[in-house]
């Protein structure tokens, strides 16, 4: 088995690229919503955070075992019910950077061959450790484009 170590300089940035995408914005244009069933760009950090606590969870369980079963959050609850759009965030990305942080500390105590132990998904998918950093990265590019979408409709409407 070929071994592949993400490129966790990629992982870090993440932060920065959400920094950058609502840098200017204020609280109303943070928490508008371009529609009553979509997110605000708060709740879409907020979102974020969520998958953030919920990756982190996921790395620690694959390290622990072999062929973890990975745990699924439903985000649009978790986003509602936590009234994501009456937080900050600053706040939100506060968290957001200190998850990258204490994650990447532990891959850098990580062996090669952590990196290719695996879990599996609810979709009953194998991934290894490795897919699981690439995914969350991938994630936030989905959400970053999301956020654009967002700050355009604020945009035509102004």
């Amino acid at each position: 088995m070929s071994l592949t170590i993400p490129d966790l300089s990629a992982y870090l940035y993440t932060h920065q690229q959400l920094q950058e995408a609502i840098q200017g914005l204020n609280k109303g244009q943070l928490t508008w919503k371009p529609a009553p069933d979509k997110w605000s760009v708060t709740e879409v950090l907020s979102h974020l955070a969520d998958h953030n606590i919920v990756v982190s969870f996921r790395i620690r369980a694959i390290i622990s075992g072999a062929s973890a079963q990975l745990p699924a959050f439903d985000q649009d609850p978790w986003v509602s019910s936590a009234k994501a759009n009456e937080g900050l965030a600053s706040d939100i990305l506060v968290l957001f950077q200190s998850l990258l942080v204490y994650n990447h500390a532990l891959f850098e105590r990580l062996s090669p061959d952590d990196w290719n132990k695996t879990g599996v998904n609810v979709k009953g998918q194998t991934l290894t450790l490795t897919d699981v950093v690439q995914s969350f990265v991938s994630h936030v590019q989905v959400h970053l484009a999301q956020i654009a979408r967002i700050k355009s409709a604020l945009e035509s409407r102004e």
